[in-house]
């Protein structure tokens, strides 16, 4: 395990048994590497919280990675997140990543008893103490439901504020954005680590698509080269590794406390930046 650094990978849970087996394959070459820990996303208003549960026991469990789940307030109500609490609490698990979480299409307001993820971090503490590791979100390029900058910072720091331990960051192609994020929460006092969100680049069609939705910049020369591309996988992904390991170096020497690889379920594209910064195993 890393001592100075700490390195993760995230997972989705799956929607069909074949999914679920090679989630749980991929999981398992991962876990060669020693990483840190491993995290498992939660659906829209809760809707995978089974699947989210299911796959987070297993991979704590039978993986025998310490695993994170990820937790949102919207749409549940506080007696089903203290029950979700205990359950892990019970299972072992010691580390949770507490968002707000996203509204299920159709949903015009945020429903539950929170709103907001500070609440979720301050109902966390309430029910569990110090029991629980917490981890909140970090937007470097701003939150795209945030009124502006200045106002997604207060709430990063309200967030921490209210009893997280450290932040792990959407994805992001421009490490200025990071590294200007985290000196601005730095002279707003906070001092939680804040750990960079890495996405592999591997399909371009895809990647704009979400990124759009989720207010990354993809920045102009990148998208430009991209669809030069247009369908040559191997070249795209070539590229994207490049790409990404030059900014995962530059991360890393600017200070960034470790990396986090949203894996999509996939091994090789986190692997290959991996072994590209010869990150130990």
């Amino acid at each position: 395990m890393s001592q100075e650094r700490r390195y993760s990978f995230e997972f989705f849970p799956t929607k069909t048994d074949a999914g679920h087996e090679k989630l749980m394959s991929v999981a398992r070459q991962l876990a060669s590497y020693n990483p840190d820990f491993f995290s498992c996303t939660y659906g829209a208003g809760g809707s995978t919280r089974d699947r989210t549960l299911n796959t987070v026991l297993q991979l704590d469990g039978e993986i025998q990675v310490p695993t994170a789940p990820h937790l949102s307030c919207v749409g549940d109500s506080a007696e089903d997140l203290r029950n979700l609490l205990k359950l892990y609490q019970s299972n072992g698990i010691q580390r949770i990543v507490a968002l707000r979480g996203d509204l299920p299409s159709g949903m015009g307001m945020a429903s539950g008893e929170m709103r907001y993820a500070n609440e979720l971090v301050e109902f966390i503490r309430r029910e569990t103490g110090d029991h629980f590791h917490i981890e909140i979100a970090a937007y470097p390029e701003m939150h795209p439901q945030a009124r502006n900058f200045e106002d997604d910072l207060a709430n990063f720091v309200r967030k921490a504020r209210a009893g997280a331990d450290s932040a792990i960051t959407q994805y992001f192609f421009n490490a200025d954005s990071y590294f200007y994020f985290v000196e601005r929460v730095r002279q707003m006092g906070v001092d939680i680590p804040i750990v960079p969100g890495i996405m592999p680049i591997t399909n371009y069609s895809k990647l704009a698509r979400f990124s759009d939705a989720c207010g990354a910049e993809i920045p102009r020369w990148i998208r430009k080269q991209l669809e030069a591309y247009a369908d040559d996988m191997e070249s795209i992904q070539a590229f994207g590794e490049q790409v990404i390991s030059q900014m995962c170096e530059r991360l890393l020497a600017g200070g960034a406390p470790g990396l986090h690889f949203y894996t999509l379920n996939q091994a090789e594209p986190s692997l290959a930046i991996w072994h590209n910064l010869k990150l130990s195993n």
